[in-house]
């Protein structure tokens, strides 16, 4: 792995894709402006629908379309990578989408897609999500060698399995956009997140939605970058959108994988 500087974008998007993209791009812009040259834009930047079938209608065919363009417009123009959270891409069920995440490289090309595999339904009796009502899941998991290394892409409810993570080749880099609700943000998010890092021995970078929504319900920030220890190197402080840049340093993940080769002694038991 080599070194590079990384952000995560925090966001408060609504139901009006414009306006969440003009806010998409003054974050990207930050991000740029501080030596970025990864960024991560949150699960669902582009809209929090009054309702989840609103999404529906915003899919789009793989390879074109607006929100595609404007990614790619956004890396071209300050010449980094761009990890656009997840986008809306049609599915086979015009009823339904797939939760897409894309990598833009600084060409503007389409270097990775991985859709979301596990799709949150939870109902605590107050509040409920169904998002197998309106997403196809995803059937495989991805990965990709960057410059830097190799990035395991996830989103959101995938970080509760902490199997999905464990295939090979080992990530140097895990993703992680998330529109986690404020409930169970403030139960698990943190904690789940240095689970993933620790046991991976990988860099962890995850974007989040926070604030109250149009559909009147509320997610829980946090955005957060995490070094292979589990250590925070940066977040984005309070409950507002923002952004937080960290170093990835290689020569950090190397010391931690010689010092605990917990990689190295993983055994296969119990068929696994």
């Amino acid at each position: 792995m080599k070194s590079v500087m990384a952000a995560v974008v925090q966001m408060n998007s609504q139901a009006q894709v414009e306006d969440n993209l003009i806010a998409a791009a003054e974050l990207i812009a930050r991000a740029a402006a501080a030596g970025a040259e990864l960024v991560l834009l949150p699960e669902y930047f582009y809209c929090m629908a009054h309702q989840d079938s609103d999404r529906v209608a915003l899919a789009e065919p793989w390879a074109t379309g607006r929100l595609q363009r404007f990614c790619q417009q956004q890396a071209r123009q300050h010449g980094l990578w761009l990890l656009a959270g997840t986008l809306p891409l049609a599915a086979a069920d015009t009823d339904k989408f797939y939760n897409a995440s894309l990598l833009f490289n600084p060409e503007g090309e389409v270097v990775m897609r991985y859709d979301k595999c596990h799709l949150f339904d939870f109902d605590n009796g107050e509040e409920a999500y169904r998002e197998s009502d309106t997403q196809t899941p995803g059937q495989q998991q991805q990965s990709v060698e960057l410059p830097w290394g190799i990035l395991r892409p996830s989103i959101c409810y995938d970080l509760r399995f902490p199997e999905f993570y464990r295939a090979a080749p080992a990530a140097d880099l895990i993703s992680v956009p998330a529109a986690f609700t404020a409930t169970t943000g403030a139960a698990h998010w943190l904690a789940l997140l240095k689970a993933r890092a620790i046991e991976n021995q990988a860099f962890v970078l995850a974007a989040g939605q926070v604030g109250l929504h149009a559909n009147g319900k509320r997610t829980f920030g946090h955005s957060v970058i995490l070094d292979p220890w589990g250590e925070v190197l940066a977040r984005v402080e309070g409950d507002q959108p923002g952004i937080a840049v960290a170093q990835l340093d290689a020569a950090r993940l190397e010391q931690v994988r010689q010092q605990l080769p917990a990689l190295k002694h993983r055994r296969a038991l119990f068929g696994s």
